[in-house]
């Protein structure tokens, strides 16, 4: 039997449009009916994603499944570096969206093996963290990207749009790669999330929004610009 929907599951939906339109799509926010205002300051998003060997969360998602789930590290600022991360489990259930966080502690990838950067962060993390850690054992990539924040009244909506994504591939890797980029399309991602109960809110914000609603996963988009389009 499938796991009811938490209290905190949230309707995520995404948008995606060219780099080119930043300046529009950055005014639809700030002018939109539901009132939406910077939340937070803008900051660099980081996440290390971890996988199995044979990238099983990728393949989950690549299938479409209903019900998928995917494990990352992440950190912010425009660093390899930080005092603090956190392991993230990102839940996903149609269009829901939810998250599990455990804190891992200091991140360092400027120096040193994948083997002891693992080593170090699993020492921080609680049991029910390092049980995903250690069923994805696998850094598959690096992905870096500009978010800004927003939220309506209240905070009933969010919204973010998210920039300057870069990608890194770590497959095979004894170290991190922190150098070699990997080729992507320059996008732009908006994203407005809100709650089951604030259905009718959600689809007044997102009715103007000049682009089309898109299925779009960062990590997806990483490893297929690392490995090829593989979508059918």
């Amino acid at each position: 039997m499938m796991e009811s929907l938490p209290a905190d599951a949230r309707y995520e939906i995404k948008f995606v449009a060219d780099a080119t339109r930043y300046r529009e799509l950055e005014q639809w926010i700030r002018l939109n009916p539901m009132g939406f205002r910077t939340s937070y300051p803008p900051r660099w998003v980081n996440n290390v994603y971890f996988d199995t060997p044979d990238l099983f969360a990728f393949a989950e998602n690549l299938s479409g499944s209903s019900a998928r789930s995917k494990v990352r590290l992440r950190w912010y600022g425009d660093t390899f570096h930080a005092d603090s991360s956190k392991l993230e489990v990102k839940r996903r259930r149609n269009t829901f969206g939810w998250k599990h966080q455990y804190p891992a502690g200091p991140i360092d990838l400027r120096s040193g093996s994948w083997r002891r950067i693992r080593r170090s962060l699993r020492q921080q993390l609680s049991p029910e963290g390092k049980a995903w850690f250690d069923t994805h054992p696998q850094p598959v990539l690096i992905n870096r990207y500009h978010r800004q924040y927003f939220e309506s009244p209240g905070g009933i909506l969010r919204a973010t749009l998210d920039r300057s994504q870069r990608v890194y591939d770590q497959r095979l890797r004894s170290q991190p790669n922190l150098r070699n980029r990997s080729n992507l399309p320059d996008t732009l991602v908006v994203e407005i999330k809100f709650l089951l109960a604030d259905r009718d809110l959600g689809e007044q914000a997102i009715a103007g929004i000049p682009i089309r609603v898109s299925r779009n996963s960062k990590y997806m988009i990483g490893v297929e610009s690392i490995l090829g389009p593989l979508r059918t």
